[in-house]
């Protein structure tokens, strides 16, 4: 799969059906089939089935290029920089995509890039691969961020490997902080009590709706309107990077969370993400770096030739 690579005169369901076809599957399971994974890769068939690939966006193509990719349920997936010819935001959104494809399917995914950012997020190994596809490191993407094998890995690492490590580590699994909170039609008296910093304003769904404090709260007789929008929130799926962004929007040093449904889960704190990357560096700290073990380069993880002047991973 390399930017989607769809067949232009094909519709979408054709596009998927092609390798079926191949395999001479009888024309209902293909039709269930491409149903099937039009709905898996959050496209609805009804919708998508007739379209031709340029009365798509760049997203929808990509998702049906993985539609098509999986439609023979293949045991293992070769993805050769997917990403590469869509924005940022839409980049992102794939990415997420993928991850959670991928807990789905159980498939074992070989994903070629040169966005070391990309390998954190999406790889559970990472094989950072240098003139002639020789591996200059095999290893976790905590350990490589940690522990770079040698100087060209660390320059391929970059000077963020610290706010890489963020990538790594979900809010579900740091601790996530309690504020006080209270409903628009709670008493204001109390509220005020309970609060030594701030709080949060939640609707009637305990979904966050704003920040507030005590001057927020000097003269109000009701909960309605008082405080401030709460901005970017997280929820317990999103990674500490995201989180960084979400904190760097707000003006209390912390990002409000959301568990299912949006409901408030708690807040977490800018002080958590450093002390999660200190965390991190100590974990892989002097652990020896996995390097290629065949001078050669004959190696599996090799196998892959690459031209480029930088490394890929």
């Amino acid at each position: 799969i390399q930017q989607g690579g769809l067949f232009p005169h094909m519709t979408v369901a054709q596009n998927i059906a092609v390798v079926p076809k191949l395999l001479k599957w009888d024309r209902k399971k293909i039709a269930d089939r491409v149903d099937e994974l039009l709905d898996l890769v959050g496209l609805d068939a009804g919708q998508f089935s007739e379209r031709y690939p340029r009365q798509l966006s760049g997203g929808q193509q990509q998702r049906v290029g993985v539609a098509r990719a999986l439609a023979a349920d293949p045991p293992v997936l070769l993805m050769d920089e997917p990403f590469g010819a869509v924005d940022p935001i839409t980049r992102g959104l794939l990415q997420d995509e993928l991850t959670q494809l991928q807990a789905e399917l159980h498939k074992t995914i070989v994903f070629v890039t040169h966005d070391f950012s990309e390998a954190v997020k999406l790889g559970d190994k990472i094989a950072v691969l240098g003139e002639r596809s020789k591996v200059l490191q095999y290893d976790s993407p905590e350990a490589i961020l940690a522990n770079p094998a040698n100087e060209t890995v660390e320059g391929f690492v970059g000077s963020g490997a610290s706010l890489q490590q963020l990538n790594l580590v979900r809010v579900r699994d740091v601790d996530i902080e309690d504020r006080p909170t209270a409903h628009e039609n709670d008493s204001v008296p109390e509220f005020a009590a309970r609060i030594d910093d701030w709080g949060i304003i939640l609707d009637s769904r305990d979904r966050p709706l704003r920040w507030t404090d005590r001057k927020h709260l000097l003269g109000a007789t009701s909960l309605k309107n008082v405080g401030l929008p709460v901005g970017e929130v997280v929820s317990t799926s999103s990674t500490l990077q995201d989180a960084l962004e979400a904190i760097l929007a707000e003006r209390n040093a912390s990002a409000v969370v959301t568990g299912a449904r949006g409901r408030y889960v708690g807040v977490v704190t800018i002080e958590t993400l450093i002390e999660s990357i200190r965390s991190l560096r100590e974990q892989h700290h002097g652990n020896p770096a996995i390097v290629d073990a065949h001078a050669d380069g004959d190696s599996a993880e090799s196998a892959v030739p690459d031209t480029a002047e930088s490394p890929r991973s």
